[in-house]
């Protein structure tokens, strides 16, 4: 079996089934809903952990539950459409895979259906949820809070690279919290003495054009931001900081991992992991309301030597002695 077929197999093997076929067997093994914003083939890792807390609740897929599984592709206007879906196929739960506009689109499609996110932005400043600890409604889930970190990404690669003046940050414009990660990195740029350059990206044609620009106006070095999306299009992101030897830090492992040279935020295993015990419990009677807001605070530090190397680079002791793993 090739990759593509395996990804597809683990991603979509569910939805290739009759929907009617599945319904008959809901009394016995119900159907939940997953809704991810970006795509199956970018997020096998977490996927892998949210089955992972399933089953640490009982649940396996394709033994006594059964899972529809709905990808914008990094489209994030195709999301209000796909949790419609999802709802008129009367789905047990919808857990969103990951992206604030996924909770937002699937909080907008159901009052009912209960609700289960794993996202990166403030989801009481965003209006999913009333509060941390008494989430209220139909939804609730594992706050990342992964843009609050894109200012310290920048002290990071300013580390690294301390002569470079002029640092790039990449955002998706469409992304929820990207005004939130503009601020945070600005501000932080101001009290460094740096000059950020910003670049947006919001399919897979622009990131040719971000990286020309980025090379134009002479940035040094490249923050990327939070992003579902970009976690899927890492191969590219990571392809193309290579190609024009910048140096660049990124906000999940996944990236360090695929070649990037480092990474800093949120161990996403482990808050899908999460996510999926949640959907377990909820699935054996728990309400929504009655499980709070649970706050990732794992954070860690990855760094790749290889691609340091080839960039000509030498991480000092400082930030090799912070690293929670370096990649050889």
């Amino acid at each position: 079996m090739n990759r593509r077929a395996f990804i597809t197999l683990l991603g979509g093997t569910a939805v290739a089934w009759p929907f009617v076929a599945r319904a008959r067997q809901t009394a016995r093994r119900p159907v939940i809903g997953a809704l991810g914003s970006g795509s199956a083939d970018g997020h096998v890792p977490m996927v892998a952990a949210f089955r992972q807390g399933l089953k640490e609740t009982g649940y396996v897929e394709g033994q006594n539950i059964m899972i529809e599984y709905r990808w914008a592709e990094g489209q994030y206007d195709r999301l209000p459409a796909l949790a419609a879906d999802l709802v008129r196929h009367q789905v047990a739960l919808i857990a969103v895979l990951g992206g604030g506009a996924g909770a937002l689109a699937a909080k907008a499609a159901t009052r009912t259906i209960p609700i289960v996110f794993v996202i990166g932005v403030d989801p009481v400043k965003s209006g999913l949820v009333a509060s941390l600890n008494r989430p209220g409604g139909n939804i609730t889930g594992v706050s990342l809070f992964s843009g609050e970190l894109e200012a310290k990404r920048l002290e990071l690669l300013h580390e690294l690279i301390p002569a470079a003046a002029v640092i790039a940050m990449l955002v998706n414009p469409n992304f929820p919290g990207s005004d939130s990660q503009l601020r945070d990195v600005q501000k932080a740029a101001r009290t460094l003495g740096l000059q950020p350059i910003i670049l947006r990206a919001s399919s897979e044609r622009d990131f040719d054009t971000a990286f020309a620009t980025l090379v134009q106006k002479g940035a040094g070095a490249l923050v990327v931001g939070a992003d579902a999306f970009f976690l899927g299009q890492r191969d590219q992101i990571v392809a193309l900081a290579g190609r024009h030897a910048v140096p660049t830090i990124y906000a999940q492992r996944e990236f360090a991992a695929a070649g990037g040279l480092m990474s800093y935020g949120t161990d996403l295993a482990d808050a899908f992991r999460q996510q999926g015990m949640y959907v377990g419990r909820i699935l054996k009677g728990e309400k929504p309301t009655d499980l709070p807001v649970q706050q990732s605070t794992k954070v860690e530090l990855v760094i790749n030597l290889k691609t340091a190397k080839t960039l000509g680079l030498s991480f000092p002791l400082s930030l090799l002695g912070r690293a929670d793993q370096v990649i050889e």
